[in-house]
């Protein structure tokens, strides 16, 4: 058998692990074999999950927790490490665009409110930031660890009505960069630092901008799958390859790099 890929027994954190997506990369982690973590505020949400993934016999466990909160993610990281004695992955998985913070179409940017700007910049960076600084360092003193960030397609260039978002992507891309950079430099090529980029899918969040109420799609819809070479919507199911990928020894020797999962949105001008 090739274990090349195999992240069989790793203690794997994962951050709003019972979100759509974070959910969907809990429940392949753990038919994978990792040990999933799932950290999240909403205590019934989680321990549905990791009840769920249990009963389909894989490992999981809840922690409530808050990425935007350094005490608590240091509470967790000790009962972590007390309980597992390790931690081998960190999926930074919260996150998201938050109401108020899309500007509606024609809405000038002056007319944005900044208290939304400041929730959908501090979620986005912040919740993977501070989780990256609190169970990055058990991963530097042991001496090796995965961990996984989450930017977008609006990291590579402008996409209208989500400036928050936006910057707070590129932003994760930036330190996704400089936090591989760090750890390689200063605790060895075991500690390693990626990121993937989700093309567009539909999901909670974004679906009334992507589709009307009759089911049809909308303009910025028809826009998305024009300059997207594959012509359709990514399913969620699609970023688990790539998430594995980057976790395994597969990728011993890649680092600091943003994986666009996106049926060639970013490679292609639209000409």
């Amino acid at each position: 058998m090739n274990e090349l890929f195999s992240i069989k027994d790793r203690v794997t954190i994962i951050t709003g692990g019972y979100g759509v997506l974070g959910s969907s990369i809990a429940r392949y982690m753990a038919t994978q074999g990792a040990i999933v973590i799932i950290l999240g505020r909403s205590e019934e949400s989680g321990r549905a999950l990791a009840e769920e993934i249990k009963a389909g016999g894989g490992e999981a466990t809840f922690f409530k927790s808050d990425v935007l909160d350094l005490n608590t993610l240091e509470r967790n990281k000790k009962d972590i490490l007390a309980e597992y004695g390790r931690i081998e992955i960190l999926i930074n998985i919260a996150g998201g665009n938050v109401p108020g913070a899309t500007l509606a179409p024609g809405q000038p940017f002056f007319d944005m409110k900044i208290a939304d700007w400041e929730k959908v910049t501090n979620l986005n960076l912040n919740g993977t930031v501070y989780p990256s600084y609190i169970f990055g360092e058990a991963m530097a003193q042991q001496g090796y660890g995965n961990i996984i960030n989450i930017t977008s397609m609006a990291a590579y260039s402008a996409i209208t009505r989500v400036p928050g978002y936006s910057v707070a992507k590129t932003g994760i891309s930036n330190f996704t960069q400089w936090l591989a950079t760090e750890m390689a430099l200063k605790y060895g090529d075991k500690v390693r630092v990626n990121a993937i980029a989700p093309g567009f899918f539909i999901g909670n969040q974004n679906r009334a901008v992507l589709i009307n109420p009759d089911g049809s799609l909308t303009e910025r819809s028809r826009k998305v799958l024009a300059k997207t070479p594959m012509k359709r919507f990514g399913d969620i199911t699609e970023l688990n390859g790539a998430v594995q990928f980057l976790c395994s020894d597969a990728a011993s020797f890649i680092t600091g790099a943003i994986l666009p999962v996106d049926g060639g949105f970013s490679a292609f001008s639209g000409v």
